[in-house]
């Protein structure tokens, strides 16, 4: 356990190849989910607009007190 054997440097240069080889595995993997929280973000954007309240208008429902003064 002390020292580190070849198993332990074979399974060490197996994960580096899983993550750095190839045509850049985790290179893609971090551009993926950027684009992923990205493509949320604006989402999160576009509801804000559309469900928000509008010019001063609240979205809440009038009370008694209000209807009544808008009446006048």
């Amino acid at each position: 356990m002390g020292a580190m054997s070849i198993w332990h440097w074979v399974m060490v240069g197996v994960v580096v190849l899983l993550l750095f080889g190839g045509r850049g595995k985790l290179s893609g993997l971090m551009g993926d989910a950027a684009k992923g929280i990205k493509a949320f973000k604006e989402g999160l954007k576009d509801d804000e607009k559309k469900d928000g309240p509008h010019d001063g208008v609240s979205s809440l429902p009038r009370t008694e007190a209000e209807k009544e003064e808008l009446k006048r």
